[in-house]
């Protein structure tokens, strides 16, 4: 038996007809770019998030950086600086960077999530990002007393919620929240797409007119092409109405995943402590011996991923950074841990085959 990574063309294969009919609709109206496909995508988008604006764009990446280049022009200092976890894939760095911000890696918890005891408690910083690994719910940063702190002291607070946004029923936190839509995320377009998620309307505006070359405010403001297109959004509006669903799959296959692996020799990153506000975008293991259970798996015909191996401060665009030590969190689990396939088309036939291999492997 082969069991793929991920389930992008038996997920196409249902939706074929229903996707080359809209397809068909939108090439034949001439309308591409803006139209009323894009306005309704961001309508349930906003209404999803329980948030008062949502602004489609290019990425996750781009939505990020729309909103690190919106708070680092209303802070007006000439390089602020925003914490991170240690943790998280090189877009979360590379978008502030990109907007002028200096970077303070922070290490991170057992799930992956910023671990905010570990900040500096003689660090100045003028924002944090928050970032749900795996799609863990980053509100679950509140059991320290930093997040009341954030508040207190008026910090900025970013999501990049590209992996949660999914979680405890995707209510957002802070200022602005980056979603990504790439054909990995649990709902995927066929490309690149993202999306701004705020209650602040002066931030869904600056977004708007960044993401179309300043065009909605008159050119006044410098900007880039970063829209998505009528195709894009139409078709996620027809997988919109099949989410719930697929989400109620994924929890049970996460769930089947939990029930057998307990008590084994490895860790699952989803628990009975987040299991009911994860996203389930990934399904993570913490296990001996990472690089050699991933290489047996491929030989058992089970495609595995390595979320991520290097934490950040470890490429070379950000060894300049503070950063943890080595004696980390963050370098456990980069070492350690393994993603385990978890679609809604998965059967049960295939998850169990891949618990059987995995097991076989570990024990």
């Amino acid at each position: 038996m082969i069991v793929s990574f991920t389930g992008i063309q038996r997920q196409y294969a249902q939706l074929r007809e229903q996707v080359l009919h809209t397809t068909d609709q939108v090439l034949l109206s001439g309308q591409l770019m803006n139209g009323p496909h894009t306005r309704a995508f961001e309508t349930w988008l906003a209404h999803k998030n329980h948030s008062r604006y949502a602004v489609a764009c290019h990425s996750g990446t781009n939505a990020l950086e729309i909103i690190a280049a919106y708070w680092a022009r209303q802070l007006a200092v000439p390089q602020p600086t925003v914490i991170m976890p240690s943790v998280s894939y090189v877009a979360t760095a590379n978008a502030f960077v990109r907007a002028g911000w200096d970077l303070h890696f922070v290490d991170v918890d057992q799930y992956g999530l910023l671990d905010t005891s570990k900040i500096p408690h003689n660090l100045y910083y003028q924002a944090v990002v928050l970032v749900g690994l795996y799609g863990t719910d980053v509100a679950q940063c509140r059991s320290s007393g930093a997040w009341g702190n954030w508040i207190h002291n008026d910090k900025i607070i970013i999501e990049d919620a590209a992996q949660h946004w999914l979680a405890n029923n995707c209510q957002r936190i802070g200022h602005g929240a980056a979603i990504s839509f790439d054909p990995m995320k649990n709902l995927a377009c066929y490309g690149n797409g993202g999306a701004v998620v705020t209650g602040i309307k002066e931030l869904a505006e600056f977004a708007r007119d960044y993401q179309d070359n300043g065009k909605h405010n008159g050119h006044a403001n410098t900007g880039s092409n970063s829209r998505m297109s009528e195709l894009d959004c139409a078709t996620m509006m027809i997988k919109t109405t099949y989410l719930d669903q697929w989400q109620a799959r994924r929890k049970q296959i996460a769930a089947h995943y939990i029930e057998r692996l307990q008590g084994r020799n490895l860790r699952c990153l989803i628990d009975q402590l987040n299991f009911d506000h994860h996203a389930f975008h990934k399904f993570v293991i913490e296990v001996d011996n990472r690089n050699l259970v991933h290489a047996q798996m491929a030989a058992a015909g089970v495609e595995t991923k390595i979320h991520y191996q290097h934490a950040l401060p470890d490429h070379s665009a950000y060894r300049a950074y503070p950063a943890p030590d080595m004696m980390g969190a963050c370098y456990s689990l980069t070492r350690r841990c393994l993603s385990l396939p978890i679609y809604p088309e998965l059967t049960i036939n295939e998850i169990d085959y891949v618990i059987d291999r995995l097991l076989a492997i570990v024990s």
